[in-house]
């Protein structure tokens, strides 16, 4: 099993816009997706900036974002972003990373993988810590942050209405 973060590329349109499907009609949050529940189509998506800063106003942040790919047969297995920096919405409730795993990839060390290496990114942006949160439900989730180093900083009521159980944990990683 190997990973390869890649930015978006034309190439990969069909299978995002299949991942984007495949999460929604599993009832599933598209984490780390920049959006993707919001779009109709690639060229959509891809315009990250524009798009965003008009969903979000003054809250705007911009993200790296990147795919997931298996190198063995190049499919896009997950999706990340790399937000920064954070703003007071993000730092309460987002985070500075969000990531997402196809159903049908989960259980594999995917999420731990790429978690893992974004972490890498975000040094290469000076980074000396990041916030990664999660649902307190989210067992999966919880396991691959601690697993990259997160340490609980606390849990926060969910305000927002991001999470299932209505509590989001906030975890710290020391880069």
């Amino acid at each position: 099993m190997s990973l390869k973060l890649l930015r978006p590329q034309r190439r990969y349109a069909e299978q995002v816009m299949a991942y984007r499907e495949a999460m929604l009609a599993g009832g599933e949050s598209l984490d780390g997706c920049a959006g993707l529940e919001d779009v109709t189509s690639f060229e959509q998506w891809i315009d990250f900036e524009g798009r965003l800063r008009e969903k979000y106003g003054a809250g705007y942040v911009p993200s790296e974002v990147f795919l997931a790919v298996r190198e063995e047969d190049d499919r896009v297995v997950g999706i990340m972003d790399y937000r920064h920096p954070l703003s007071p919405f993000l730092l309460q409730y987002g985070g500075s990373i969000g990531y997402s795993v196809l159903p049908s990839e989960r259980r594999k060390g995917y999420a731990g993988e790429m978690l893992g290496k974004i972490l890498d990114v975000c040094r290469a942006y000076g980074e000396t810590r990041v916030l990664v949160a999660c649902d307190r439900d989210n067992e999966a989730s919880r396991r691959t942050i601690v697993k990259n180093g997160g340490k609980l900083e606390n849990e926060v009521k969910d305000d927002a209405g991001l999470s299932r159980s209505g509590v989001i944990q906030r975890y710290w990683i020391e880069l």
